[in-house]
């Protein structure tokens, strides 16, 4: 097979503009920073300009200030959720145990992780490959990662204890994952993107079944959209849960935070 020709950085930037990438003169740097030789920094560049998202081209995501692991195949977290992160850390400072539900690539619970120290950190997720993907990038905070469907992936002895309980579900309403963008449509698993007819089908699965595993003032948080916080909220509080809805402007992040009360 013949091999790709090297590119010189200014032909990646054009290569990588002609293709649609609005920031390509950023892109090109990270290619550059990542890829071990000019070869493989120009496969990477044929890879992107075929319409791979950017962080499966590099292998990993900027989140948080942490580089996580991202396999092709896996959904890529969102800079917006680390709105999520900080919410938890502003509730739950003090939380020893941290579960992260439909983990992906493990970025809550590895942030969690690395802001809370001595943590217990567990993850799971429906999907093989985000698991593999998750526990890569826990393993440094000692983390496990569970295969399986929502609590059912979970360690029973996890019951009751949980600090903080992060779920970043699917939330887009069946009838919208085709109008989603290429990247996330073609490239990102169906299960990580679609919360069915009205895109809270997972996030009400998750609000029902959540008081049974945190601690006495132990909290749940789920991100979702504008449209769906007021129904969001209303599945947190027919959970039991006192909720409130947190708003980043700047990063348009909607979360929704549910207490289990002491006692």
């Amino acid at each position: 097979m013949a091999s790709l020709p090297v590119l010189s950085p200014s032909a990646m930037v054009s290569a990588l503009r002609s293709a649609g990438c609005v920031f390509a003169e950023d892109e090109a740097e990270l290619i550059l920073a990542t890829a071990g030789s000019p070869e493989e920094a120009a496969a990477m560049v044929d890879r992107r300009t075929a319409g791979l998202p950017l962080e499966h081209v590099l292998g990993w995501a900027r989140f948080r200030g942490l580089r996580i692991a991202v396999e092709p195949g896996v959904f890529v977290p969102r800079r917006r959720t680390e709105f999520l992160v900080d919410t938890a850390l502003a509730q739950a400072p003090g939380a020893t145990l941290v579960v992260d539900l439909c983990c992906g690539s493990g970025a809550l619970g590895a942030a969690l992780a690395a802001a809370l120290g001595a943590v217990e950190v567990h993850a799971a997720d429906i999907d093989p490959a985000a698991v593999r993907c998750a526990r890569r990038n826990l393993a440094p905070y000692g983390g496990r990662a569970h295969a399986g469907d929502l609590y059912d992936a979970l360690p029973d002895a996890l019951r009751g204890h949980v600090g903080i309980l992060t779920a970043n579900v699917p939330y887009v309403p069946t009838s919208q994952v085709p109008l989603l963008p290429a990247e996330a449509r073609d490239h990102e698993p169906a299960v990580a993107l679609d919360g069915g007819a009205d895109g809270l089908d997972v996030l009400r699965r998750v609000a029902a079944g959540a008081a049974g595993w945190l601690a006495p003032g132990g909290c749940l948080l789920s991100e979702t959209s504008e449209h769906q916080a007021p129904a969001a909220v209303a599945a947190f509080e027919r959970a039991g849960l006192t909720t409130r809805l947190t708003v980043s402007e700047e990063w348009d992040a909607h979360v929704v935070t549910g207490v289990l009360a002491p006692g």
